[in-house]
């Protein structure tokens, strides 16, 4: 399976062409997906005129020190959580300058699942365009990590499609 397939870069192009549309400036948050989101959004030439940056935030110390994700928080919820996810994605916003982000953080498997937190869990966070952050939350369950990985980067770029697209 390839990294990022046909159906992903029609997406990215999309929104892509939505922004510009709109004179916007995106960025990315990424923690499972270890930087796919950006580099779906970046395979599309051109598309320098609107993604300013991306953070791969792997750790907790990076979504705290790059994101400024509260430590507490981390503490409280972990970092496969809702708040997490909309931490993540207010502090792309402020980090990179940009007018929207997209934040995705979960557990892509094999292992690290709980039974509180299972393989497939992903956190998903939309923030900017001076609106509430969007939150979506998607068990894709254990279908292996590139298929969860690539099932995330899907997931983000459809939400920022919609978001977008209002």
């Amino acid at each position: 399976m390839p990294l990022i397939d046909n159906d992903t870069l029609d997406l990215a192009r999309d929104v892509l062409e939505l922004a510009r549309a709109r004179g916007l400036r995106l960025g990315t948050a990424e923690s499972c997906t270890g930087g796919l989101l950006a580099g779906a959004l970046t395979a599309i030439a051109g598309s320098s005129d609107v993604v300013e940056g991306a953070v791969v935030s792997y750790s907790n110390r990076i979504k705290s020190q790059l994101l400024s994700v509260s430590p507490d928080l981390l503490a409280q919820h972990g970092a496969v959580s809702e708040p997490v996810s909309r931490a993540m994605a207010e502090g792309a916003v402020k980090a990179l300058g940009v007018d929207l982000a997209a934040a995705i953080t979960g557990v892509a498997g094999p292992g690290g699942g709980t039974e509180e937190k299972p393989v497939g869990l992903v956190h998903f966070a939309v923030a900017g365009l001076s609106g509430p952050t969007w939150h979506r939350e998607m068990r894709f369950g254990d279908i292996g990590r590139a298929e969860v990985r690539l099932a995330s980067v899907k997931c983000a770029l459809q939400m920022l499609q919609t978001r977008l697209a209002t």
